[in-house]
């Protein structure tokens, strides 16, 4: 076995809360450029176009996009988890095949659900209810953003790369430029060119296009062990295998999490289009606390993968606990925010004053409860970051899937409104989140993999 020569790495050496922080800030700042993708869409949208268009680039369309581009990125997070184990136990060869097998993945899987995203949208939208007056506008827009599904693939895999390896920095930089790209098309398309909700998908998928070749540009010119060399893009199956048991939990545990959301979204549709669009927009502003999350977990995870990968077992409890004191008093910070200014941010979706105050229902259900999800976030990244995937996928589906759907087709029908509705989302988060710290707590996770 090759193995990379003695170096100071930050995650399993420096101090926990430092790098943590080091690690966090620039996938914060990258998830919120990748969150900026549909959010000026929406803004761009709701402005010169529309209410109509607004609840057509969010809502069902979102739901769609993220039960198929959600499955392969949890698939996919599979790699970064045996990337960061044998960057940190400094396996150079394993480290190689990984890698090669990552990118061999995103591409067949990124050509196979181009097809499928596009053929079965149409379908799918009107199954989900989606009212007739945005299915044109619907449809247009999820058609154009699944040609772009091997680059944003190519991009989340490739980024997944570098943050195994420690290195959150450089997917940052690419998604600032490719943000401002299609904040630009946006404004000349849309406005400009009134190309309406086409113009959109267009600004998407064309920045789409750009992160990914970036991404890919980086892997082929790095001199270190995690570099891509194009004619070894293959399957190594062996790797493939710890790549699946890993990744495909994770990718399950997203669709079901968005197949939940799905039958909700179906639900909200039933409101009509001020609903609708109310719904999109507060999805765009819900969407801070999650890439804040989100990047809070990637960092646990390739932290816990790391150190994992170095036996440094004791070091990965200290980080999760570090961890959930930054993302619970971010949660708590994000909640107060919203509950003061929610109504002002509203303002830069729409001033139609129905779906405004629609919205404002949805933050006063939603934003106290912030909190309650953190140790979803946190824990599962810990566990999945030692090789253990399959529980946190069985406590999330049965913990916030199975609960969601039931709350839908038992609570709601008697209480039909939109409040109850919204209120599946924080009961859930709560009980999935006492599961998580009474497997946690109890210590089997990593006592099983030592």
């Amino acid at each position: 076995m090759k193995t990379i020569e003695t170096q100071s790495n930050g995650i399993t050496e420096g101090v926990i809360w430092k790098q943590l922080l080091i690690f966090f800030f620039p996938i914060l700042l990258g998830t919120f450029f990748q969150q900026l993708y549909n959010t000026v869409d929406a803004i761009v949208v709701g402005q010169y176009i529309g209410k109509e268009a607004l609840a057509a680039v969010g809502g069902a369309t979102g739901s769609i996009i993220n039960l198929i581009i959600g499955f392969f990125v949890g698939l996919a997070s599979g790699a970064s988890v045996i990337i960061a184990q044998y960057y940190g136990a400094k396996n150079a060869t394993d480290t190689s095949k990984a890698v090669h097998t990552a990118i061999a993945l995103s591409l067949s899987g990124g050509l196979f659900f181009t097809i499928f995203g596009i053929v079965i949208s149409p379908t799918a939208l009107r199954l989900m209810g989606t009212p007739d007056d945005i299915m044109s506008h619907a449809t247009t827009y999820i058609q154009i953003y699944f040609l772009g599904t091997i680059f944003n693939l190519l991009y989340n895999i490739g980024s997944g790369i570098l943050r195994a390896i420690g290195d959150s920095k450089r997917p940052l930089y690419y998604l600032i430029v490719c943000s401002l790209v299609n904040v630009v098309l946006d404004l000349l398309f849309v406005p400009v060119l009134h190309l309406g909700v086409l113009g959109a998908a267009l600004a998407t998928l064309i920045s789409q296009v750009i992160s990914g070749l970036l991404i890919v540009r980086t892997l082929l010119t790095t001199t270190d062990i995690y570099r891509l060399t194009i004619k070894k893009i293959r399957f190594h199956f062996s790797i493939l295998n710890h790549i699946v048991r890993i990744g495909l939990p994770a990718g399950l545990q997203s669709v079901m999490y968005t197949s939940s959301n799905i039958i909700i979204q179906s639900c909200v549709n039933s409101f009509g289009t001020d609903t609708v669009a109310a719904w999109t927009a507060y999805s765009k502003i819900d969407g801070i606390f999650w890439m804040i999350m989100s990047a809070f977990g990637i960092a646990i995870t390739t932290f816990a993968g790391q150190n994992y990968g170095a036996q440094k077992y004791d070091r990965i409890k200290k980080s999760v606990r570090v961890c959930l004191i930054m993302a619970m008093s971010t949660a708590i910070a994000i909640s107060i925010f919203l509950g003061i200014f929610g109504e002002y941010v509203y303002l830069l979706f729409t001033n139609e004053e129905s779906v405004i105050q629609l919205g404002l229902i949805l933050l006063k259900v939603f934003c106290p409860f912030y909190f309650t999800y953190v140790c979803i976030e946190i824990l599962s990244g810990a566990i999945r970051g030692t090789g253990n995937a399959l529980v946190p996928m069985i406590l999330t589906c049965v913990g916030v899937c199975v609960l969601r759907i039931v709350w839908i087709y038992t609570v709601v029908p008697v209480h039909h409104t939109l409040e109850t509705v919204a209120a599946s989302y924080p009961v859930t988060w709560a009980v999935t989140s006492i599961l998580f710290i009474i497997y946690y707590t109890r210590g089997k996770w990593l006592k099983k993999y030592q």
